[in-house]
């Protein structure tokens, strides 16, 4: 890909955990890009690492080797599983207060947030409490509170991991459509090999713990649409079956 597109880059990233016990190497040497508009997912076996990646490009953890590249004036957002909403602020406060906290918060970002809420179906809401919504729409709420900030590239953390199977699988057609609709590039860790071939561009495949990279998939699908077509495409199945492989092996 073109180097202009280039948003970030990790290079040689490990990062060890101290403890009374002694040293645990989570990550070794994971070096990789991520170009605009891309859809990029992490996989590997559970407590490989995965987690550890986006809390480094986030900046939540400094505690690491190697060095990170940041395209100028990019900025990044994180969504986590937990969708992390206050049960005594309403809709509308839960979706501005990542604005509050970066001290954002205008009439601009007022209103971008407002026609965030009423394209993806949340404006009626905007009054009520989060114990008022479903699962689904907790999530829509979580990732509409991110894009908020309007950040260039979207960190998310097994975002449907609480969800049961069907939601999971709407609310996932749902964030990817929002995502594309919004034009943004996004770094997604799931355990769910299906979720991620449906969903990205390209798969990191990690190994166990310490968490080399062990693979990169470019997903090529003959007519690539939705999450839940996707999964219909004849070559899903020849992904999932090499990236199962790959996985099982550790």
């Amino acid at each position: 890909m073109n180097s202009i597109n280039k948003l970030l880059t990790l290079k040689n990233i490990s990062k060890t955990y101290h403890s009374i016990k002694g040293e645990t190497t989570a990550i070794k040497d994971i070096s990789f890009d991520l170009y605009n508009n891309e859809f990029v997912g992490i996989i590997g076996p559970s407590g490989c690492g995965k987690s550890s990646i986006l809390n480094i490009i986030s900046g939540l953890d400094n505690e690491y080797s190697g060095t990170i590249s940041i395209k100028d004036n990019v900025s990044i957002g994180y969504m986590l599983q937990d969708a992390c909403l206050f049960s005594w602020l309403t809709i509308y406060e839960n979706a501005i207060l990542g604005l509050k906290i970066s001290k954002k918060l205008n009439n601009d970002s007022k209103d971008f947030t407002i026609n965030l809420l009423k394209k993806y179906g949340l404006y009626d809401f905007k009054d009520k409490y989060p114990n008022e919504l479903s699962g689904g729409m907790k999530q829509r709420l979580a990732l509409i509170r991110t894009l908020a900030c309007n950040p260039d590239i979207l960190l998310l953390d097994e975002p449907f991991g609480a969800l049961d199977y069907q939601t999971r699988l709407k609310v996932s057609n749902d964030v990817y459509n929002i995502i594309k609709e919004e034009q943004k590039t996004v770094l997604i860790v799931t355990h769910d090999i299906s979720e991620a071939i449906s969903m990205c561009d390209k798969i990191i495949v990690l190994s166990n713990r310490p968490a080399i990279i062990k693979n990169i998939h470019n997903i090529v699908l003959e007519n690539k649409k939705g999450p839940i077509e996707n999964r219909k495409d004849p070559l899903f199945r020849e992904y999932y079956d090499i990236i199962w492989k790959e996985i099982d092996d550790e």
